[in-house]
């Protein structure tokens, strides 16, 4: 869904996700990709992309640490997800992608 909105926005969360997780790192992004979403995914994939977001849109939320020093994380809302697309900067990059064996 991404690569079809030409690599610009991610899609809408689905019901039962009210929260939308952006990361800080690609440490912790890997971690979710490789360790989690390609195992429980039904695709068997887990991909990590990179994007920039304009700093003024997102000073209105907190940085969540939700482990470790690197389990860093926004908390946007689902019903936020359309605005945050437009302060995304540039495109989202996929820069690795994981499959379950």
């Amino acid at each position: 869904m991404i690569a079809a909105s030409g690599y610009r926005e991610f899609p809408p969360r689905l019901p039962g996700q009210p929260i939308f997780y952006p990361v800080l790192n690609e440490e912790y992004a890997t971690q979710i990709a490789r360790d989690w979403n390609a195992k429980n995914s039904k695709k068997g994939v887990g991909i990590v992309t990179k994007f920039s977001v304009k700093t003024a849109y997102l000073s209105k939320f907190e940085i969540h640490t939700v482990g470790a020093h690197i389990h860093q994380e926004y908390w946007i809302p689902a019903d936020e997800l359309a605005e945050f697309n437009k302060n995304i900067v540039g495109l989202i990059e996929v820069i690795a992608e994981f499959h379950s064996k």
